[in-house]
């Protein structure tokens, strides 16, 4: 019985067969039957044996060298590991404390592709494992835009609903300053000017998936309407529902004592914003948990606990859509809509403004205002039919976070994935091996839909 297993298991039809079936089912999910043609390849490899397809090694030869064997498992692991991280899985860590307390930095995670289906690469011409610059250089783009492919996503699991933790490319990181990367290059002009950027710093321009990658909740999903009042969320004229892990900045005040760091720390406030909290010798400004508030709250050397705002009407700048018409800040801010694909917005004076970037550079259009009329590509408009889905995506550290509130909608082709669980755990500011968050390792992430 075990021969015959054998047999049928070193059967060259059979590893064709099994080998063309897998590649079929590829093929079917890709939706491209030009690449069929690879079942002739599939064949020849397996059966008819006409091509040298293995270039790398000696043609006949039964044992190679120890040298072609590491090159033949370099190719191997190489095509296997960019085929996963392309179609179904890649590793993600978390670099900002704008999730916490959801997802910690120090977080290594893992990011389904598949859940809301893998995007094709768009920049195809690119060194494996590199996102957007070459391993120890600062500056040398790891792409090249010789060639580029329209959006296209595959058929995933599901959608993305609200509440999702989403990993997206940034939408604002079509321009960098490779000097300041950390920083977006069009708040950087409004605060320096234009020119003196492009006088002073070496510019960079990225195709959209291989700009930095970003991870925030998705709060509002197409069609919906949000609205940001005294920092509570508004869905849809609702209340965004409460869920662990969501914090916000509070003013402590305390009789002039103060608190013990170690409380703090086991609390889970990091060292970083323990560092910075210190307004007065009787004041902090903390980001708190609900659960934590009410233990600041009980402690005897404090007078007072209030949640921190910018008052509604008090514009911040930086807000988007950065314009002086709007007096909105992170704390109020809209009513704005997102728009969903085929959606017809009318536009006017009072909201080009919103939807100019949405229209201009996701959507690859002129957008031109000229004595109070709206030109679209040279031709008045008082309307716009939109191509793609836009999303709103926030941080669960409200008063911590840049989010949609700066840089506006995020566009259905700048979605990379969902994070599906978390492989490692560091925290920072502990050292080895106390640094490692054992209760985390190989947690499963959970939507707050679940």
């Amino acid at each position: 019985m075990t021969s015959k297993i054998n047999a049928l298991l070193t059967n060259k039809w059979f590893k064709f067969g099994v080998a063309s079936f897998f590649y079929l089912l590829w093929v079917i999910w890709l939706g491209n039957y030009w690449f069929l043609i690879g079942l002739a390849i599939l064949f020849d490899i397996y059966v008819s044996k006409k091509v040298h397809w293995a270039f790398w090694k000696k043609k006949g030869v039964e044992q190679q060298t120890k040298t072609v064997e590491w090159i033949d498992a370099i190719i191997f692991a190489v095509i296997a590991a960019s085929f996963i991280r392309t179609f179904f899985i890649e590793a993600y860590t978390i670099p900002t404390s704008s999730m916490e307390k959801t997802l910690l930095v120090g977080d290594y995670l893992f990011v389904s592709k598949y859940s809301y289906g893998p995007r094709l690469p768009m920049t195809p011409i690119s060194v494996p494992f590199a996102h957007h610059t070459m391993p120890f250089t600062q500056f040398t783009p790891s792409f090249s835009n010789w060639l580029s492919q329209p959006y296209k996503r595959l058929k995933g699991l599901s959608k993305i609903e609200r509440n999702d933790e989403v990993v997206f490319n940034f939408p604002e990181g079509d321009t960098v300053v490779l000097q300041h990367q950390d920083q977006s290059y069009y708040e950087l002009v409004r605060e320096l000017g234009r020119e003196r950027l492009w006088s002073n710093f070496d510019i960079g321009i990225r195709p959209v998936d291989k700009r930095e990658n970003y991870i925030k909740r998705c709060v509002g999903i197409p069609g919906d309407t949000i609205e940001l009042i005294h920092g509570q969320l508004f869905i849809n004229n609702k209340a965004q529902k409460k869920y662990s892990g969501i914090q916000y900045k509070y003013i402590i005040e305390t009789d002039g004592s103060r608190i013990n760091e170690k409380i703090l720390q086991d609390m889970g406030v990091s060292k970083e914003d323990i560092n910075n909290s210190l307004i007065t010798p009787s004041t902090y400004i903390l980001p708190l948990m609900d659960e934590n508030l009410e233990k600041i709250k009980n402690f005897k050397i404090v007078k007072s606990v209030t949640r921190y705002e910018r008052p509604a009407g008090q514009r911040s700048e930086y807000i988007f859509p950065h314009n002086a018409q709007f007096n909105w800040n992170e704390d109020n801010f809209g009513p704005i809509y997102l728009p969903k694909k085929g959606d017809i917005i009318q536009l006017d004076n009072s909201n080009i403004l919103i939807y100019k970037r949405l229209i201009e550079t996701y959507e690859g259009n002129k957008v031109e205002l000229k004595n109070n009329e709206i030109f679209i590509n040279r031709t008045a408009a008082t309307s716009y039919q939109v191509k793609m889905d836009y999303y709103w995506m926030m941080g669960d550290s409200r008063h911590n976070s840049q989010d949609a509130r700066f840089w506006g909608f995020v566009p259905e082709d700048h979605i990379v994935g969902k994070p599906v669980f978390i492989w490692l755990s560091i925290d920072k500011d502990k050292s080895f091996p106390a640094n490692i968050r054992w209760s985390r390792l190989f947690k499963r992430i959970k939507g707050h839909n679940e």
